[in-house]
């Protein structure tokens, strides 16, 4: 399975954190390939800038921890923001919709513990 992981999943999963489920961990080590976007980056950045403190590390820090943990980076495509503009307003967190239309485009497995993310597809796996 190729999968894609939110951006709290992927964070906690490079932090150690005990908040990463393990049926989570479990996904993410049995996957053929596991990618990170390049929109949870800049989402890490963002909030980061912002001060609100439920990224763990800075987006730098990050970035070389996907890197290091063997993930691959998911580019953000022209068909992929033009996805987002076409789902259905269940979310409405912008990062969040486009993880959502990247899998849907890529197409790519969502591991995420977003019970609303997870009602866009059965391509979405929520995990607690």
């Amino acid at each position: 399975m190729r999968i894609l992981l939110d951006t709290h999943i992927a964070l906690w999963a490079v932090t150690g954190s005990e908040k990463l489920a393990a049926e989570a961990a479990q996904v993410i080590l049995g996957a053929e390939q596991v990618f990170v976007s390049v929109a949870s980056v800049w989402e890490i950045a963002i909030k980061r800038a912002l001060d609100k403190s439920n990224m763990p590390i800075t987006s730098a820090k990050a970035l070389q921890a996907f890197q290091d943990a063997g993930y691959l980076m998911l580019v953000v495509k022209a068909a992929h923001a033009v996805r987002v503009e076409h789902l259905p307003r269940i979310h409405k967190d912008p990062f969040d919709r486009m993880l959502v239309a990247q899998a849907l485009c890529e197409p790519l497995t969502l591991i995420t513990r977003d019970a609303l993310v997870g009602q866009y597809s059965t391509a979405i796996v929520q995990v607690q």
